[in-house]
């Protein structure tokens, strides 16, 4: 008779700082304290439970950032993770900080293939082994996207392997050295995004014997897994309004899932209950910060949005016309991913503005002919970014683009009404993290830019720019005008 045990996996993503609770259909929805009282419920009602997170922890919120993630670190400490992987935005601080908040951490955090470049040396521990209450052993094996390189652009001695391939044959290595008949279920904790995730499980050999993957990265809300090459993948979307929760049948001697129920689960008044000890170290740094951070800086006139990344937002042309705002380049491409709310307004406080945009660089200005910009904007409008798989823009008022989705094609690229020409010069300005990954982004050599201007820094804080516009122009306004249209 074989030995069939009960296991049930919990697992967040992409909390990205959303430790707050908000009001939805007027129930208090998610926050750390709801978030931590309903795995504290399951862990309670269930024998073997394990929670896992796929990475970033960071970035979003003023509580994070006034203490450059030592406050994560310790909100994280009282939820009690299993285990952890590593998210690109966990390197946003600066690799040698991570590395201590690592030491700070009371969980294990994992990551197969991040490493030191002189000697190869892994900066963590690869893979954990859970062991939990009935005697089974989960092996979880620990993946980063390729896109902390890009963050950490300057950290030259730190690496990484960079495409899936060699992801996974370094999982391969990992499962053929350590997996072995006592291990019951191995699973890859990823941040690599969901098409990346396909392709990886394309990879596996099933020899390896990995029999699940939970991801993160891509922010995708899903209602069941997606099986590929027989692995399932899984994702909870982004946040801390719900949860992932996977119910299984493990057969110990066999090694092998024979049932799995799999659901996100909303984090509300209705399904969880409230952590009141989490509620009170929470409210010990929302005191600290709101002290220091909540005040009025501007009221909009109404709320605006940008629900998507991959399409022109009102919130989008809002910030790309302020940074442009008697700016000395014509165009301002504002990554998409720069602005990290829904929707804000219509009331501005100061701490809204900064979580609003909490990657505070430099900006850049370029000069570009015409033709670079044309293959620029080719590159970025490809069918990857429909999947929000790639950087997409924002662009300031003045320029407007026509893309045809099934023929991969620009029909209209136009500049203050007039068509750009191949040999029209035009001044574009970007943020630091794009003019510094710019080959990879736009793939034109920035080499090649170069030969037209040379490059300058035109402010030092994107936020100081926001602030002023913001505090000199009340009631703000904008809305989607066709600067980017696709059609089919």
């Amino acid at each position: 008779m074989s030995d069939i045990k009960k296991l049930t996996i919990l697992h967040s993503n992409d909390m990205h700082g959303a430790f707050l609770p908000h009001e939805e259909n007027g129930k208090e929805t998610g926050g750390l304290p709801r978030l931590s009282g309903y795995i504290s419920k399951v862990r309670e009602e269930e024998e073997n439970v394990i929670y896992a997170i796929a990475g970033d922890m960071f970035r979003g919120s003023i509580i994070d950032s006034e203490y450059a993630g030592l406050s994560t670190i310790d909100l994280m400490n009282m939820l009690r993770p299993d285990v952890v992987t590593v998210g690109n935005h966990e390197a946003d601080y600066g690799m040698a900080h991570l590395l201590f908040l690592e030491k700070c951490a009371k969980f294990p955090i994992i990551n197969a293939n991040l490493f030191v470049t002189m000697n190869n040396a892994r900066l963590f521990r690869p893979y954990l082994n859970v062991d939990v209450a009935d005697g089974m052993r989960v092996l979880f094996i620990g993946i980063l996207t390729e896109e902390v390189l890009a963050s950490a652009k300057t950290e030259k001695i730190i690496g990484t392997f960079i495409d899936v391939e060699e992801v996974a044959r370094e999982v391969g290595i990992i499962c053929d050295n350590y997996r072995n008949s006592n291990t019951d279920l191995t699973v890859l904790l990823t941040h690599i995004g969901i098409e990346a995730d396909r392709r990886l499980a394309e990879l596996l050999d099933p020899d390896w014997g990995v029999d699940l993957i939970i991801g993160g990265h891509t922010h995708t809300f899903m209602d069941e897994p997606e099986v590929v090459n027989g692995v399932p993948i899984v994702q909870a979307g982004t946040g801390t309004d719900i949860i992932g929760r996977m119910d299984l049948l493990v057969d110990c001697d066999a090694n092998a899932i024979t049932d799995m129920k799999w659901q996100c689960v909303p984090i509300n008044e209705d399904t969880a209950p409230k952590d009141e000890i989490m509620e009170e170290l929470l409210d010990s740094y929302r005191t600290q910060t709101d002290s220091k951070y909540k005040r009025v800086v501007t009221r909009w006139a109404r709320k605006l949005t940008h629900p998507l990344r991959e399409q022109e937002t009102e919130m989008g042309n809002l910030y790309a016309d302020a940074l442009a705002w008697e700016a000395s380049f014509d165009i301002m491409m504002m990554g998409s991913g720069s602005i990290r709310k829904t929707e804000l307004g219509p009331l501005i406080e100061y701490q809204d503005m900064l979580e609003n945009t909490p990657f505070d660089d430099a900006l850049y200005m370029i000069e570009v002919t015409g033709d670079q910009f044309r293959r620029m904007l080719q590159y970025v409008l490809r069918d990857e970014a429909w999947e929000g798989h790639t950087e997409f823009y924002q662009y300031s008022k003045g320029f407007h683009v026509k893309y045809r989705k099934s023929t991969h094609t620009i029909e209209e690229f136009t500049w203050q009404g007039k068509e750009i020409q191949p040999d029209d010069r035009l001044k574009v300005a970007l943020q630091a993290y794009h003019y510094k990954n710019f080959d990879e982004f736009m793939n034109v050599p920035l080499e090649e830019v170069k030969q037209n201007m040379r490059p300058r820094v035109v402010a030092t804080s994107v936020n100081n720019i926001i602030e002023e516009y913001f505090a000199t122009n009340d009631n703000l306004d904008a809305h989607v005008e066709g600067r980017i249209e696709i059609v089919e």
